[in-house]
């Protein structure tokens, strides 16, 4: 079923759900949330920050995907990796508040640092794209249109 979700109705805008650190993202959100939705002993406000920034991480991705320019993608992705800080901060402290287990708290650790890794390499590479010169194509613009216009100028 989700496959089929991911693949029906795609356009340029909906390319980042072939994106394995989206995927992942969407990921990590679900199992914060589940393990959020059986703690007690934590304030509905701080439960609702740790759910905000890790939903924030696959939101941004999405975002700057969604933004077609380089430049944008990569600062977009900067905010999803300050939302995976955030979210690290926010779950050591529910740690030593002693809310969640060290167990839970070990499985959590793995899982965000390899998504953490994932946001940083895809992050890289758009760097190194932008530093080619090979900003994406403007899907909106048909080349010929824009040479066209180009010579039309001069």
């Amino acid at each position: 079923m989700e496959d089929y979700l991911i693949n029906r109705n795609r356009n340029i805008n909906r390319g980042f759900r072939k994106l394995e650190v989206w995927k992942g993202a969407v990921d990590f959100f679900v199992f914060v949330k589940k393990k959020l939705d059986v703690l007690t002993g934590i304030s509905f406000k701080i439960k609702a920050q740790v759910e905000d920034s890790s939903f924030s991480v696959h939101s941004n991705i999405a975002e700057g995907y969604g933004r077609r320019y380089l430049k944008e993608s990569i600062q977009m992705n900067s905010i999803a990796l300050a939302s995976m800080a955030e979210n690290y901060s926010q779950v050591y402290a529910l740690l030593k508040a002693e809310i969640v287990d060290q167990s839970w708290f070990d499985e959590y650790d793995a899982i965000h640092y390899s998504l953490e890794n994932k946001l940083i390499n895809y992050n890289k590479s758009q760097v190194r794209q932008l530093k080619e010169k090979s900003d994406w194509e403007n899907d909106y613009i048909l080349k010929e249109m824009l040479e066209a216009y180009e010579t039309e100028d001069t």
